[in-house]
């Protein structure tokens, strides 16, 4: 019986089924690094509501609350949203759709962690010091997502493609 081993040049001898299996598996790790840190945000979140000066918020900062507790459950929702979905397919054989699903759903899940992150940041600052304070805070971290989270990876994807080709 022959094994017949995907085309793909980056030093793995891996089957198709193989290659996929593993992929899951890094996804699944790197949701459980995401969900566990939007599980600590949203718990901060939701314990503030019933916190005494919760009732010294200005009516605009308490709608910023809650927009924030909608990103910490659409984010939450979005993580989550590949394990409901390999639930679903469990033994159907359809792991590459599972992974590229998964890799949508967590490039979204960082988007909105993203946001919920600068918004927190914000609104802390907002509450303890002052919106202006708030809103370079929020342009500070929102920077450093940017050159982390975006600008960085592109880089060293460049620079591996370029290698992979030379």
């Amino acid at each position: 019986m022959s094994t017949t081993f995907d085309d793909f040049s980056d030093g793995r001898p891996e089957t198709p089924a193989q290659r996929a299996d593993r992929n899951w598996n890094e996804i699944l790790q790197e949701l459980r690094v995401l969900q566990t840190g939007t599980q600590i945000l949203t718990g901060f979140l939701l314990a503030l509501a019933f916190q005494a000066s919760f009732d010294d918020l200005s009516p605009t900062q308490r709608v910023f609350y809650l927009v924030l507790i909608c990103l910490a459950a659409l984010s939450a929702v979005v993580a989550l949203a590949p394990v409901a979905l390999h639930r679903t397919v469990f033994h159907l054989r359809v792991k590459p759709s599972l992974v590229r699903f998964g890799h949508n759903a967590l490039r979204g899940a960082l988007a909105l962690v993203s946001l919920l992150l600068v918004g927190v940041v914000v609104f802390v600052f907002d509450v303890v010091v002052s919106l202006a304070a708030a809103v370079t805070a929020g342009v500070v971290l929102g920077l450093v997502i940017l050159v982390l989270w975006i600008m960085v990876p592109v880089s060293v994807r460049r620079r591996g493609r370029q290698s992979n080709d030379g």
